[in-house]
């Protein structure tokens, strides 16, 4: 079983991705800590990638696929894994395409979790963080018990940048120029399904394994 999660930032995948991985015991594999992974343990891709992260640059599709290639040829992924982050960009899925039909391999499932933008935009200009210990917060669906305190240090709550409306307007018109054409590619290729990310997360969860059995 392997699956792709697509979804607008704050559409809840990286939570749904987890939670597929607990459940089908498959690993959850997001491009960020595979990159992070290479470069502590120096790994001859990892410092590859860390040249161009160190310039500022964007790593290469090609350098990417290959960290990934790499991680998902370990043995735990043996009966599939969940992407998480990855592909981005039409030419992201066909690198990772041609290099899983070499492998006589393909993906068998890309999943959109599907949220309109307002909801997005009401949904993360609602979250909290802690300045002091990081813990978060949302102000209708997981309030503090003094507003804007951290129960668990007692520090100020405030709204991060990347969490404020216009970061996140910003960021859904890149997701929306970048990444939706990736909803037509899969859908050609016959693996979409689209869930509706407007419900309880648990019913979102339950709607991809019904997907999924």
């Amino acid at each position: 079983m392997k699956i792709i999660m697509l979804g607008a930032p704050g559409a809840g995948k990286g939570t749904q991705a987890k939670m597929i991985a607990e459940k089908f015991s498959v690993p959850h594999i997001s491009t960020g800590d595979i990159f992070r992974a290479n470069i502590k343990n120096q790994t001859e891709l990892g410092m590859e990638a860390k040249k161009y992260m160190d310039e500022g640059k964007l790593v290469p599709d090609e350098l990417t696929v290959k960290i990934l290639l790499d991680r998902v040829a370990k043995e735990d992924c043996a009966n599939g894994y969940v992407l998480d982050g990855f592909p981005r960009t039409i030419p992201q899925a066909e690198v990772l395409n041609d290099a899983l039909t070499k492998m006589n391999d393909a993906i068998d499932y890309a999943i959109d979790v599907d949220v309109p933008d307002e909801n997005i935009v009401k949904r993360m200009s609602g979250r909290r963080a802690c300045v002091t210990c990081g813990a978060t917060y949302h102000i209708v669906h997981v309030p503090p018990k003094t507003e804007n305190i951290c129960d668990k240090c007692g520090s100020e709550l405030i709204l991060r940048d990347d969490d404020k409306p216009e970061t996140v307007l910003n960021r859904l018109k890149i997701y929306h120029e970048q990444t939706q054409p990736l909803i037509d590619y899969y859908t050609e290729k016959g693996v979409l399904k689209t869930v509706d990310g407007t419900k309880d997360m648990n019913d979102v969860f339950a709607d991809i394994v019904a997907i999924l059995q």
